[in-house]
């Protein structure tokens, strides 16, 4: 009888020690819900960070959801339906102009160029920008990062919108492309990869991209209510990280390296094209390279919003975006 006491206490300590180890492992993993404007390749590190597991070696468990608009997706993380959102800064100065009591803070950024190409239904030799003068330019929505740039980079060229050429912006982003496909303008302003398979499929030609017109600017970011940030700093530290560490591993792996990390989120698109994709946004940087929005950034993204006439207040840099918490996470 005394013979398998000893070790049945043995094997019931062990068990002791063992269960609440295990139970404060599973306890460390903790889920974030994110809410993505769109499904992109110009998010292309947000996608590395889930593939490689840069989010799960902080224990995240991300639910990523796309929320199909800017208006949608701020309106999930406004009624708590996202802890974090990924869409435009300029999302986060309407919702200050409102007079909201729970501002909505830019942690990190993720793309600092506009992600847009100019395409043209015909092959251009020798485009020039005077050339869009008297023709019809599918544009993007008003009042939307991709439109304000779009009129940024028309005015730096010396031509007025809306009396050098057709501008049409009354069609819904989902239905651009297709616009575009059956017959609708000679320019049109898209993102990739529909850029790249337009072309590829004798559609258009890729004539210019509004990201080395426009400079850096705060074109994504990922951001939060204030109240969020100060109830779960550990949290976003962790989720900056992570997204830290996929910025890195972007520049530092080949885009085919980058492209089959990514090809899960994006099946419906060939290996080669996302490919293509990612060499043409890493090219010409639109991809961060940390998660830090500069205050000349920042200053950018009004200019562009001013001259597009819909900066509804100058808002200070450091009233709707944290870099202490990027910085520190680099450091």
């Amino acid at each position: 009888m005394k013979k398998w006491i000893k070790p049945a206490l043995t094997l019931f300590i062990i068990l002791v020690l063992i269960i609440p180890l295990a139970s404060c492992g599973q306890e460390k993993i903790q889920t974030i819900r994110i809410a993505e404007v769109t499904r992109s390749i110009f998010y292309a590190p947000q996608y590395v960070a889930l593939a490689e597991g840069f989010f799960e070696d902080e224990g995240l468990k991300v639910d990523l959801a796309t929320t199909a608009g800017g208006d949608k997706t701020m309106t999930a993380l406004l009624s708590d339906g996202a802890d974090i959102a990924l869409v435009g800064s300029e999302t986060s100065i309407y919702v200050y102009a409102r007079g909201s009591s729970d501002p909505v803070i830019n942690f990190a950024q993720l793309t600092q160029t506009d992600g847009t190409f100019l395409v043209s239904r015909k092959k251009v030799e020798n485009f020039t920008w005077d050339q869009l003068k008297g023709s019809t330019f599918l544009g993007q929505r008003k009042g939307g990062m991709p439109q304000m740039v779009g009129e940024f980079v028309l005015k730096k060229h010396g031509i007025d919108p809306r009396n050098d050429l057709n501008l049409i912006q009354n069609i819904d982003f989902a239905n651009i492309a297709t616009s575009f496909a059956s017959g609708t303008g000679d320019y049109v302003q898209l993102f990739e990869p529909t850029a790249s398979i337009f072309e590829k499929e004798g559609r258009g030609h890729i004539v210019a991209s509004f990201g080395t017109e426009s400079g850096h600017v705060p074109y994504t970011t990922f951001m939060a209510k204030q109240s969020f940030i100060d109830e779960n700093q550990e949290i976003i530290e962790k989720f900056t990280r992570a997204i830290y560490k996929a910025q890195q591993w972007v520049y530092s792996h080949s885009s085919k390296e980058v492209a089959e990390a990514i090809q899960p989120y994006f099946e419906d698109t060939e290996a080669k094209v996302i490919e293509m994709v990612i060499d043409r946004y890493k090219g010409q940087e639109s991809f961060a390279k940390n998660p830090i929005l500069d205050e000349e950034e920042w200053k950018n993204l009004q200019n562009i919003m001013n001259e597009a006439g819909e900066l509804p207040q100058e808002i200070n840099h450091d009233t709707l975006v944290n870099t202490k918490i990027a910085e520190g996470v680099m450091n």
